[in-house]
């Protein structure tokens, strides 16, 4: 996963985890990426600083098998805001979002935001149709 600073047309800095440099690209091209703040999709790389790891900064300690990284709580909050904003501009298709996006991408039905889950096997015939889907961490709603 790849980390970037990212700056909407207006200004205005958030975060951004891609698979690689390609998924932004991608995601960018097709107006998938949207500011937070404004709902911006004209979105660009900003500024950023490489993690230079040197002999005095160790390596962060990788959790135990079946015990969950800690998230900072930066990213957390990112991530909560997202699943908020998708929760409010999106509509949730469960266990048919495969079925649904596919129906969306052949034109078959209105195209509009979409979220729910996706096996493996889901998002084999996802791509194999050639539909383009994000995965995200979904956590718990913030407190209030």
């Amino acid at each position: 996963m790849i980390h970037y600073q990212l700056r909407c047309a207006h200004g205005h800095d958030f975060e951004g985890w891609f698979r690689d440099s390609a998924g932004f690209e991608s995601q960018a091209r097709s107006g998938l990426l949207r500011c937070p703040s404004c709902g911006s999709s004209t979105v660009d790389r900003g500024l950023m600083a490489p993690a230079v790891r040197t002999a005095r900064t160790a390596a962060p300690t990788p959790a135990a098998p079946g015990q969950a990284m800690e998230i900072p709580d930066t990213l957390r909050a990112g991530l909560q805001r997202l699943r908020a904003a998708i929760e409010r501009d999106c509509e949730n298709m469960g266990d048919r979002f495969a079925d649904e996006a596919i129906r969306m991408h052949r034109g078959e039905t209105e195209e509009r935001g979409i979220y729910g889950n996706a096996s493996e096997r889901d998002r084999e015939a996802l791509a194999d149709a050639g539909v383009a889907v994000a995965s995200i961490p979904w956590l718990k709603p913030a407190d209030g």
